[in-house]
C-alpha cells in the first residue's frame, strides 16, 4: 500500500474514476462534488489510506493504476499547502523515533492510538470532524473505555469540544491552500541536474548529483550519481511523481536496494528523507539544489578543532568564487573546485573562536563549520529509539535501531553548540533493575560497532523467564575519543514486538 503512492499514475481522468468508483456510496452534490470526499483535504499518504480503507472495510474494487490516478487527482485538488505540513513532515518521512508535542485535548483524544500528525495532516469541515469521531466509535466501540470514559462524558466532550477545536485549527477552507493553488509552479521547472548532500546514521555523509528528466504529467525519471565519504557508491535510477505542486515522491534503486524519496520541492530546492522501502529505519536526511540555483548545502565534515588542519568539502550548486570559513580559519589549498563541490585544506588557529562559523563561496552563503577546542558533551541520537524483533520464519522483518554520537561544546559565552557527528565505540547495558533481572542485554539483540542494533528473533523464547519474547529495555552507550580524552553519551532503546499495522501515516 505504501509503495502505490510512488509509482507513475495511469493516464486516465481522475474525476471519471472518482465518479465510477465512489458514487455508489457517496452522494453527488453538484459541480463534481461528492458527499464526505469533497469536504476533506489530505496528503497523498492520507488519500492513499482512505482508498485502502474503502477496499478493506467496504469492498471497493479498484485497479492499482486507477488507485494511483485517484490519489494524484485528489492530492492535487484537495491537498495541503506547504505551510500546512510544516512541523509535521516527520510522519510521512518515516521519522518514527520522533517524540510528538501535542496539547490537550488533542493528545488525549487523537494521539493515544496513533500519531497526532495523522490528525493534523488533514483538513475537514466541522461536520466532517464530527463524522470522524463517530466513525472511530462505530469501528472501535471500546475506544470510549480506553479513553477513560468511566470518569467523564467522552463522547460529549469529543463532539462538543474536540470537534470544534479541530475544525478551527484544521479547517477545510484556508487561504494557505487557495493561495498555493494559484501560485504553485509547473512540474517542468524541476527538470534538470540537482546537487545533493545527506547524512545516514551509522554510515555517514553522502553527496552527489541527481539528473531529473520528464515532467509531463508531473512524472519524472531519475539518475542518481553519488558516493559516501568513505568512497562507497550511491548510484541508481528510478522515477518520481509530484503531488499538490510540491510533494515529491520517488522510487529509486540504489545499488540493488529499493529506496523511497519523500521530499518537499520549493524554489529550486528539494528537502526531506530518503529511506529503504523495506526498512524505513535505514534512511538519510536529504537536501538538494537545482543547477543554476546558488546554494551552499553542506560542509563535510562540518567541524574542525582549533589548532588543527583538515580537508573539508563544500557541497552546493552554482558555486563560484573564493571559499571563506570565517575568522581564525585559513584556506591552505583549494584541492578541487566545480560548480557542485569545493574541496579545500584548511587550518584553524590555536586561538580561533569556539563556535559555529558561517561558510561561503564567493557571495554564496548557507553553510557552517563548527570550531571547537574540546567536547563538553556527547549525545546519543536519537535519545529514545524503538527497535522491533522479527524474522524467525515470520513475514515481518526486524526493525533495527540506528544511532549517531553527536558531540557538543560551549562557546565563549557558555552557550552550548553542536559540533557534529563523531566516530564512537558502541555498547548496551540494562536500562534499569528490571532489565538487568530479565537479562535484556543477553536476549534483546546485538549492538554492532557502527551504531546499528540488530534485534533478536520474533516469537516466544523458551530460554527466557516465562518463555517471553526477545523484548528489552536497554541503555545505549556511545564512547567518543577526542585526542585521548574520552567522552560518554547515553540514550535509551526499547526493543519491542512487531508492528503489524504499518500504514503510510503512523
Amino acid at each position: 500500500m505504501a509503495c502505490a503512492v510512488l509509482q507513475p499514475a495511469a493516464a486516465k481522468d481522475g474525476q471519471t474514476i472518482l465518479n465510477a468508483k465512489c458514487m455508489m456510496c457517496h452522494t453527488p452534490e453538484g459541480n463534481d462534488a461528492l458527499s464526505r470526499i469533497s469536504h476533506q483535504r489530505k496528503t497523498p499518504e492520507g488519500w492513499l489510506m482512505s482508498i485502502a480503507r474503502m477496499q478493506i472495510m467496504y469492498g471497493l474494487k479498484i485497479e492499482d493504476d486507477d488507485r494511483q490516478t485517484l490519489v494524484k487527482f485528489l492530492s492535487d485538488k484537495q491537498g495541503l499547502a506547504p505551510s500546512e505540513t510544516e512541523g509535521l513532515r516527520y510522519a510521512f518521512e518515516r521519522r518514527l523515533n520522533t517524540v510528538e508535542q501535542f496539547d490537550e485535548p488533542i493528545n488525549q483524544t487523537c494521539a493515544r492510538c496513533h500519531s497526532g500528525a495523522r490528525t493534523a495532516l488533514q483538513r475537514r469541515t466541522l461536520k466532517e470532524w464530527e463524522h470522524l469521531i463517530d466513525f472511530h466509535l462505530g469501528r472501535w466501540p471500546s475506544l470510549e473505555y480506553q479513553a477513560m470514559s468511566r470518569d467523564r462524558d467522552w463522547y460529549g466532550l469529543a463532539h462538543n469540544e474536540v470537534a470544534p477545536l479541530l475544525a478551527e485549527r484544521y479547517p477545510l477552507d484556508a487561504k494557505a491552500w487557495s493561495d498555493w493553488q494559484q501560485s504553485k509552479p509547473e512540474a517542468e521547472t524541476l527538470v534538470g541536474k540537482w546537487s545533493f548532500a545527506g547524512h545516514m546514521p551509522s554510515k555517514g555523509e553522502v553527496a552527489g548529483t541527481m539528473q531529473v528528466t520528464g515532467g509531463e504529467g508531473d512524472q519524472f525519471k531519475l539518475i542518481v550519481d553519488g558516493e559516501y565519504a568513505d568512497g562507497t557508491p550511491f548510484k541508481g535510477q528510478g522515477s518520481a511523481v509530484l503531488y499538490s505542486g510540491y510533494e515529491w515522491r520517488g522510487s529509486v534503486d540504489i545499488g540493488g536496494v529499493a529506496m523511497r524519496q519523500v521530499f518537499a520541492a520549493s524554489k529550486g530546492e528539494l528537502q526531506g528523507r530518503m529511506f529503504e522501502t523495506e526498512h524505513d529505519e535505514r534512511g538519510l536526511d536529504f537536501v538538494a539544489a537545482q543547477q543554476g540555483v546558488a546554494r551552499v548545502l553542506a560542509v563535510q565534515p562540518g567541524y574542525l578543532k582549533a589548532g588543527s588542519e583538515a580537508q573539508v568539502t563544500i557541497i552546493g550548486s552554482a558555486l563560484e568564487g573564493k571559499p571563506l570559513f570565517g575568522p581564525g580559519i585559513q584556506v591552505l589549498e583549494v584541492v578541487a573546485q566545480t560548480s557542485e563541490r569545493v574541496t579545500v585544506k584548511v587550518r584553524a588557529s590555536a586561538d580561533a573562536m569556539a563556535g559555529t562559523q558561517a561558510v561561503s563561496v564567493g557571495a554564496i552563503k548557507g553553510g557552517s563549520l563548527a570550531v571547537y577546542r574540546d567536547i563538553s558533551e556527547v549525545r546519543v541520537v536519537p535519545a529514545l529509539s524503538i527497535a522491533r524483533v522479527g524474522d524467525n520464519g515470520g513475514s515481518t522483518p526486524k526493525v533495527q535501531g540506528r544511532f549517531d554520537a553527536e558531540a557538543w561544546s560551549k562557546d565563549a559565552s557558555g552557550q552550548p553548540y553542536r559540533i557534529g557527528i563523531f566516530p564512537a565505540t558502541w555498547s548496551v547495558e540494562p536500562f534499569d533493575e528490571r532489565a538487568a533481572e530479565d537479562e535484556d542485554v543477553k536476549y534483546a539483540g546485538i549492538m554492532q560497532m557502527d551504531g546499528v542494533f540488530l534485534p533478536g528473533d520474533a516469537g516466544p523464547n523458551p530460554a527466557r523467564k516465562m518463555s517471553t519474547n526477545n523484548a528489552g529495555n536497554l541503555k545505549v552507550i556511545a564512547q567518543v575519543d577526542d585526542g585521548g580524552a574520552s567522552h560518554k553519551g547515553e540514550g535509551q532503546l526499547i526493543v519491542t514486538v512487531q508492528r503489524w499495522n504499518n500504514p503510510p501515516l503512523p
